[in-house]
């Protein structure tokens, strides 16, 4: 599967031609510290990329997960608003916030792979 990264630490895995996952990464989850708190965005809303699309909370601060490309929601991940804490212990599997129907593939290609990302994090620490 195809997993690509934003510039505000979300990753996008696609599923097939037009579907993906999205969630927060790795980098994201240290930063943030113990997730307490998951808001998802709405099923069925379109957003555009670079939208807010859900909130993380933490002990330690609150960010805004963004839409990483324009997509429909089709599915939020319920046992992730049951258990936020999932967002830490299996933040690429398990902890993943929604699946999006793409709108515009041209807007995947642009986004980093995972070499590019961890240099982007590197860079940018």
């Amino acid at each position: 599967m195809t997993v690509k990264y934003t510039p505000d630490h979300e990753w996008i895995q696609l599923e097939d031609h037009e579907a993906a996952v999205v969630g927060i990464t790795l980098h994201a989850q240290d930063a943030l510290g113990d997730v307490v708190f998951v808001e998802l965005p709405e099923v069925g809303r379109t957003y555009a990329k670079g939208e807010v699309a859900g909130v993380v909370e933490s002990v330690k601060a609150a960010a805004d997960v963004y839409m990483p490309l324009d997509g429909e929601v089709t599915e939020v991940n319920e046992a992730l608003r049951a258990d936020p804490s999932l967002a830490n212990s299996d933040p690429l599997g398990k902890g993943w916030f929604f699946k999006v129907l793409i709108k515009d593939m041209g807007q995947f290609d642009p986004l980093m792979d995972e070499p590019a990302y961890q240099k982007f994090v590197k860079d940018n620490a």
